[in-house]
Formats: structure tokens, sequence, C-alpha cells
């Protein structure tokens, strides 16, 4: 991919190298690839399992050179189409001419018209990008996840047992740890990875309003909706019989709304990194020659998950359109979703690249476990929860009231918390157990929880 200063898009320009591993799928050069893949799929289809009358069998030579059209299709190829295309003014009719073209000049010349046989051009389209689709979510987006997952789980067993003050509301409160923290991001993610993991890539082949009237008329003793299934599994991908010209795209926006969710998980963890690693919590590898403000020689920005936050909040407004606006179609079919499924690409590039910025946050980042203690040592008050609680159970009246006049609005220390200890009325034993916590201590099933998640 040309990497432009010219270009329009930063996807096609600024971050092109960032994300051409999905221009195999999501480029005009890939669209037209895959338009003739199920061109050649449906005529093989016909001429070898359905054998249709007035077609026959392919040889294994003829049948290599088929698939040869897509297999090896270059970019000389696609220009071809679009030669052509700037003639029909259509683009699916451009790719049956280029079959066409081919097999004029090859044994399968005799069956030329049975390229594109019943076909709308939508049942030519969806197949498409359902193999698109599927390509780019199994071949790129997936991997890229399980990338993040497999990082937020070394992070989290690294920090599995270290201590830290957490923060509701922006202010202190009961401590977790590190790896319990992580932990939580990446419990969430993972549920998004497996529904997108199990997504079904849904197709159509059933003509111009999906009742098959093309292919009945022309061959009413043959069961359509059975070649219809048997040739779309036959793509790895899910038969769909019930539909007007277009499949509905309810399937694109279901990967859509999956992919919001699992970038608005990687979006919130950004944010909380970018304040953790604001209070010190973490600390940034330096990388010799990288300068974090033009003027403010000392600052190292944490700009990697701040990338990631703005790209995936692109990602998701386009998501988002693709997810409400697909599956709308007014009537049979408009031809609204032609324009918006083109960008496709665009709601993966944006976030690609946003889970791209968040691997190399991760990879930057290191644990500051002596700034973790400072503010642990400095916020007594948090056990404020552990001390009410114990008395509760040992019945001594309004212990919530007592630990709000002690704690609320005021900086509690380690004398103060063992002197309103000492003069509690519990067991002794009890008593001693409190005197001896501390901020770091007080992190309840936090090391349990995770090692039993992350072994």
């Amino acid at each position: 991919m040309t990497n432009s200063i010219l270009a329009l898009s930063p996807l096609d320009g600024r971050y092109s190298k960032k994300v051409e591993e999905l221009s195999p799928y999501f480029s005009e050069y890939a669209l037209i690839r895959h338009r003739v893949w199920v061109e050649v799929e449906w005529f093989i289809h016909l001429c070898n399992e359905v054998q249709l009358e007035g077609t026959r069998e392919l040889t294994a030579k003829e049948i290599t050179f088929l698939r040869g059209l897509y297999k090896k299709f270059s970019k000389t190829s696609a220009e071809t189409v679009k030669k052509t295309e700037s003639i029909t003014n259509h683009d699916v009719k451009a790719v049956e001419y280029f079959i066409k073209d081919k097999m004029a000049k090859n044994s399968t010349k005799d069956l030329m018209e049975f390229v594109h046989f019943a076909c709308t051009s939508e049942d030519i389209n969806n197949l498409s990008y359902g193999l698109m689709l599927k390509g780019a979510i199994e071949g790129v987006m997936l991997p890229t996840l399980e990338d993040i997952e497999a990082k937020l789980l070394e992070l989290a067993r690294k920090g599995a047992k270290v201590p830290m003050l957490s923060h509701t509301h922006g202010q202190s409160a009961s401590p977790t740890t590190v790896g319990k923290e992580v932990l939580n991001v990446l419990m969430r993610l993972a549920l998004q990875t497996d529904q997108l993991r199990v997504q079904p890539i849904l197709g159509k082949i059933n003509g111009a309003v999906g009742n098959f009237n093309a292919h009945s008329i022309a061959y009413p003793d043959v069961d359509w909706p059975e070649v219809s299934v048997t040739f779309i599994e036959g793509l790895d991908l899910d038969p769909l019989l019930f539909t007007t010209q277009i499949e509905p795209h309810d399937y694109v926006a279901e990967i859509a709304h999956n992919l919001v969710r699992a970038n608005n998980i990687i979006m919130d963890f950004d944010r909380d990194m970018w304040m953790y690693i604001g209070k010190g919590y973490f600390k940034q590898v330096l990388k010799k020659g990288e300068v974090g403000s033009s003027t403010m020689p000392h600052k190292v920005n944490p700009i990697d998950f701040e990338n990631s936050e703005g790209n995936l909040g692109l990602a998701n407004a386009t998501l988002s359109h693709l997810a409400n606006k697909l599956p709308i179609s007014r009537m049979q079919r408009d031809l609204t979703d032609s324009t918006v499924l083109r960008n496709l690409g665009v709601a993966f590039g944006y976030s690609l690249l946003g889970y791209k910025s968040v691997l190399r946050g991760l990879g930057k980042v290191d644990i500051n476990e002596a700034k973790l203690k400072k503010d642990l040592d400095a916020r007594w008050e948090v056990l404020g929860e552990a001390l009410q609680t114990v008395m509760r159970r040992y019945g001594i009246e309004k212990p919530y009231e007592k630990l709000k006049e002690l704690t609320r609005g005021k900086d509690l220390d380690k004398k103060g918390y063992q002197a309103f200890v000492d003069k509690l009325k519990i067991p002794k034993a009890e008593r001693e157990r409190l005197r001896k916590l501390t901020p770091a201590k007080y992190i309840g099933l936090a090391v349990e929880l995770t090692e039993s998640a992350t072994t």
C-alpha cells in the first residue's frame, strides 16, 4: 500500500503500513477479487454439482483454470475490470464480462452464458462481503485481539500480588491489586472475542427478490433452495433462505455491535492507564530520541493509549452507523447499503489501529511498586470499611457512623487508626488482627481471584 502524503484518509496515508493487512479484505481490489471468486464457484457448482441441463461436467484442468481467475487475481486484473466498469457503469456486470472474456479463450467457451446464471448482483455482493468479513475477522482482527489478551494476561500475572489503591468517583477506595484490575479488563474482552469467534456469517443466493424466480422458471424441477444451501455452505458461510433482493445485513450489524463493545472495553482501559500513568502507578519505558513535548523536555506522554482511544472512537462512530443503517432497506431493496458497506474497511482499519496502539502501550509500561506503596501508606482511612464491618459482626452500635466521624474528609494515619482499634470492645484476638492490618494488606480475595483465573 502506497503511503502518500496526498492521501485523503490517514488510513491510506499516515497509517497505511499499520493497517495494510486489511487491504486483501477491504480494498477495491479485494472486493473485485471476491466477486470473481463467488461467480467462478457458482459456475462450477452449477456444472459439476447440480449438473444443470445445458451444462457439462468440467475437467480438472478447466476447474484449475477457472479458480486461477481469483487465486491468481492481480492488480492488473482489477484494473481491467475497472476499465470495463467505466463502460458498463455497473461493477458486478464488469466482473461477469471479465470472466467471460477469459473463458472465451479457453475450452470453457461453450459454457460462458452460465456465468452469473439466475443471479442478481446482490447474490454475488453479499457472499463476497461475507467472505471478506470472515477473512478479516479470522485472519486479522481476532489474532490482534488475542495478542491484547495475551499482554493483559502477562500484566495480570505480574501484578497479581501487587497492592494498589482503588479509586471510586475519583476518590480513594478499598484497595485492590494491579493484577485483579487488569484481569477485570481481560475477562470482559475475552467475552467479546468469544462471541466474535462464533459469529455466523450469513449469505444468500436466491435471485432478484429472494424467491428463485429466474431459477425456477428455467429449471422448475431443480430443488433451488437446496442448491442455494449447499453452495453457500461450500463457501464456509451460513445459508439464509428468506430475504428480499439483499441479504438483510443483520449479522453485519451484530459484528459491528460486537466490535463496538470490544472497542469500548479497550477505550475504558486506555483511559484508566492514562490516569494510572499520570498518578505514577506505571512507569513508561523511555525510547531514545523520542520527544514528549515540543517545549517541556521532561514529559513522557502516554501517547499510545491516547492514540488507541482516539482511533477506537472513530471506529465506533463508523461501526455504529453500519449497525444502525445496514439492516434498513426500502421495500425489496435500495442502494444505500452499497456505498455504506464500502466503509467496512474504515471501521476495521481504525479498530486495528486502536488495537495496535494499546499493544504498543502495554509493551512500554512497568508497574511502579514504590509509588503504589507510597499511595497506600498515605490512605489509612480506606480501612474504615474493614473496621465498621467487623464492628457490625460484634454488635457494636452505629459502627458506620463512628467510622464516618473518624474518616470522612479527614486524613487518617497509622497512629490514629491503631488508637481507634485499641478502644474497640471486641475480642482481643480480633483487635490484634485489625491492629496488624494495613491498606496494602486489605485486598480481600484479589490475589486468589487473579491466580485462579490466570494459572
